[in-house]
């Protein structure tokens, strides 16, 4: 597989076996056994050039990928403390910054030497994280108005706790709040995608400034939440925000929460574990309110 992505670097035999350090007949014999384990050539060999198939090209993203695994799970091996446990977690970005310190902080007090990874992404591929077995739990957002996610008998939900979807906006666009807490429509707004999580939830109950087609002055796109809030707060836009992102803020007065007007979305802060996996089980226990 290290052949495979520098010959992917390198796009040239010759250059790729010298990175190698070995000879190009070696080089080009250990590309052809990883073609025989394979079942299929990755190089269409043409009698002036070779050229790399796009089979393989479009994969090396997936190859990079698996080698980091590979690598990761050589140095668990090597040095393996019993003592030691790591959970992986798959995670919206949202609660990684949002919750996940507090619920960090409760389970540090009660298991010594607990280790976390997170694998941060958007819902749906933290779902395919999850379903894949690459992580144990999964920490997301669930609304009462998007579905919800339906897994089989080995997993198990629980809620950590209650958020909710509030606008605000910072800066100078403090000042275009009127008495009744709203703004004028035309106020440039930092949106969700609609594909993204909080943009269904957005799109569903027909909220302004959310998504692209609620908006009549889009400044930026952005499923992260994170960097909503950073923007959110230089004045550039009106943003949703989870509360607890944006509670030290809104008291400070750094930012003016718009949800008398507008409304806010209520969010359960939803816990997943595979019962299989013992640690999943015990941080189960010790983080969820209905287990």
């Amino acid at each position: 597989m290290d052949d495979v992505l520098v010959l992917l670097e390198e796009g040239n035999m010759s250059r790729a076996a010298a990175r190698r350090n070995i000879t190009q007949p070696a080089f080009s014999r250990r590309i052809r056994g990883f073609e025989d384990w394979l079942g299929t050539d990755i190089l269409d060999r043409k009698k002036n050039r070779v050229e790399i198939s796009e089979a393989l090209t479009s994969n090396e993203n997936e190859i990079r990928a698996l080698m980091t695994r590979l690598r990761e799970l050589r140095t668990k091996i090597a040095h393996f403390e019993k003592s030691r446990m790591t959970v992986e977690i798959a995670a919206q970005h949202a609660p990684i910054c949002a919750t996940f310190p507090d619920m960090a902080l409760r389970a540090k007090n009660e298991f010594q030497g607990l280790q976390f990874r997170l694998r941060a992404g958007n819902l749906n591929d933290c779902v395919s994280m999850f379903l894949r077995g690459d992580t144990s739990m999964l920490l997301c957002y669930e609304a009462k108005s998007v579905r919800t996610l339906q897994f089989g008998p080995d997993i198990k939900r629980g809620v950590w706790g209650n958020d909710y979807l509030v606008p605000v906006v910072g800066g100078a666009l403090r000042y275009i709040v009127t008495d009744y807490g709203n703004v004028p429509t035309n106020t440039p707004a930092i949106v969700y995608p609609e594909d993204s999580y909080f943009g269904e939830v957005l799109r569903k109950n027909n909220k302004p400034f959310g998504i692209p087609s609620s908006s009549a002055n889009t400044f930026s796109v952005s499923a992260f939440s994170s960097g909503t809030r950073e923007l959110v707060l230089k004045g550039l836009g009106i943003g949703w925000l989870p509360f607890s992102m944006a509670y030290r803020e809104i008291e400070s007065g750094e930012l003016i929460s718009l949800a008398n007007h507008y409304g806010q979305e209520a969010l359960q802060v939803a816990i997943y574990a595979d019962k299989t996996v013992e640690i999943a089980r015990r941080l189960m226990k010790l983080w969820a309110k209905d287990v």
